[in-house]
């Protein structure tokens, strides 16, 4: 499965900040279609992703009905980014479809 939104950067504080991008409400619907299948826990999809020319692994996760894709700092400075950017994220789960 390929997606390709765009979205805000934010910045959570919590005991492990980091920085995300949520994935907006139709392309949730279609990862919870998929979910079950390629999830290994707790919600969490393996993805690969880009933004701009950056690519690397990772894993989205569940957020108030939604999911949210972290983005490493190497990507961040990679590509400029900073809190509030809206940036367009391109997205391919990558966890084997079970089932």
């Amino acid at each position: 499965m390929k997606l390709e939104f765009s979205g805000e950067m934010w910045f959570w504080r919590g005991p492990a900040p980091w920085h995300f991008v949520t994935v907006p409400e139709e392309e949730c619907r279609d990862l919870e279609a998929v979910a079950a299948g390629v999830s290994y826990g707790w919600g969490m999809i393996p993805v690969t992703a880009w933004i701009r020319g950056t690519r690397w692994t990772t894993s989205m996760f569940p957020k108030d009905g939604r999911y949210i894709v972290p983005v490493k700092a190497a990507v961040r400075k990679a590509e400029a980014l900073d809190v509030g950017d809206v940036v367009t994220v391109r997205l391919e789960v990558t966890g084997a479809v079970r089932g």
